[in-house]
C-alpha cells in the first residue's frame, strides 16, 4: 500500500454566476490574484497524480462537494479514479476538513470531531475550555485490513504561540490514546502536525514517544515540507509517524517528499518543479506532499 499525505491549502468550490470553481492554494491574507486559481488545482491534481498513491490523506478540504468537484474534475483525467471518498465535518469554523481518497476500500472509517477530553478521562490544560472538542479539524480514522491510519491535521501556532502549543498538546495526547493497544499493532499516524521548527518541548512529543518517526529516515537535507516565504524559512510540519511494529517490519522503507508542487521560491527540493510552476504561484500547494509505501499491505 502506497499512502500520500498533502495540505490542499484551503480546497474549496466556490460558485459566481452559476458557474462553479475552485478556490486557488492560496490563503486568505494573500491577493486574490484569481488568474492563478485554475493552474494552481491543476498543478495539485498533477502533484497527487506523481504521488501514486493508493490511499490520499488530505488536509483542508471545504467539505464534500469540493473533494468530488476536485477529484471529478482535476484529479481522476491525470491520475485515474479514487472510487473511495470521504470528508466528514470537523471543527474548524472556516470548514478547512481532513479527507481521504482511496483506491481500495477501508473497512472501518471514524470521526473523533466531536471528542471532549472528558471523553478520554483527562482535563484540558489551563485556557481551554472543558466543553471544547479536542481536535480543531477532526482525526480521522480508517482501518484497512490490518493497518489503522489516523488523518490529522493540528492547530497552526498563530495567532496565539502559547495557547496553540497546549491544544497541539492536548490533540496529540488524545490521538496517542485512540492508538491500538495490542501488542504489534500496525498503525500510522499522517498529516499535519503543525509544529514549527523551534527550541524547547514539542507540543507532540506524546506522539513521538509510542511511535517511530518515518520522517527521520530521511536525508535531514531532504526532510522539509514547507516554506516560509516572509521569513525565508523551511519547516517539516507534515509527519508519519509509524507504529514500533510497522516500523519493524518495514526496517527499509523510507518516505519521499515531493517537492515538485512547490513555487520557486522555496529554493532546491526533491525532483524538479512541475512545469507551469511560478516564483510563488501558480503552485500545487505551500505544502510538499509526502509519501511512503508498505509493500504487501
Amino acid at each position: 500500500m502506497r499512502i500520500a499525505s498533502l495540505n490542499l491549502q484551503n480546497l474549496r468550490l466556490l460558485r459566481h454566476g452559476g458557474r462553479a470553481h475552485l478556490h486557488g492554494a492560496r490563503d486568505r491574507d494573500e491577493p486574490a490574484m484569481p488568474e492563478h486559481d485554475e493552474p494552481d488545482r491543476r498543478l495539485t491534481a498533477g502533484l497527487l497524480a506523481a504521488t501514486g498513491a493508493d490511499v490520499l490523506a488530505l488536509q483542508e478540504v471545504f467539505d464534500t462537494e469540493s473533494l468530488d468537484f476536485f477529484h471529478d474534475h482535476y484529479l481522476a483525467p491525470v491520475a485515474g479514479p479514487y472510487r473511495n471518498r470521504l470528508c466528514l465535518p470537523g471543527n474548524d469554523g472556516r470548514g478547512l476538513d481532513v479527507a481521504v481518497m482511496a483506491r481500495r476500500d477501508w473497512d472501518d472509517a471514524t470521526s473523533h470531531a466531536a471528542l471532549l477530553p472528558r471523553d478520554l478521562g483527562f482535563a484540558p490544560p489551563a485556557g481551554i475550555a472543558h466543553d471544547l472538542p479536542i481536535f480543531r479539524r477532526d482525526c480521522l480514522e480508517l482501518r484497512f485490513g490490518a493497518l489503522t491510519v489516523f488523518v490529522v491535521h493540528f492547530k497552526a501556532p498563530p495567532p496565539d504561540p502559547a495557547l496553540s502549543w497546549k491544544v497541539r498538546r492536548l490533540e496529540a495526547e488524545a490521538v496517542r490514546r485512540l492508538l491500538p493497544s495490542e501488542p504489534g499493532a500496525l498503525w500510522l499516524v499522517i498529516g499535519d502536525l503543525n509544529e514549527p521548527r523551534e527550541d524547547g518541548p514539542r507540543a507532540v512529543a506524546p506522539l513521538e514517544a509510542v511511535g517511530v518517526d518515518l520522517g527521520l529516515r530521511m536525508p535531514e537535507r531532504d526532510r522539509w515540507t514547507y516554506f516560509e516565504p516572509h521569513v525565508g524559512e523551511h519547516h517539516r510540519p507534515d509527519a508519519l509517524i509509524a507504529s514500533p511494529a510497522l516500523a519493524q517490519r518495514y526496517p527499509d522503507v523510507v518516505p519521499r517528499v515531493l517537492h515538485r508542487g512547490l513555487g520557486h521560491e522555496a529554493g532546491l527540493g526533491r525532483g524538479a518543479r512541475l512545469s507551469g510552476v511560478g516564483e510563488h504561484r501558480p503552485h500545487a500547494s505551500d505544502h510538499a506532499a509526502l509519501v511512503v509505501e508498505f509493500p504487501g499491505l
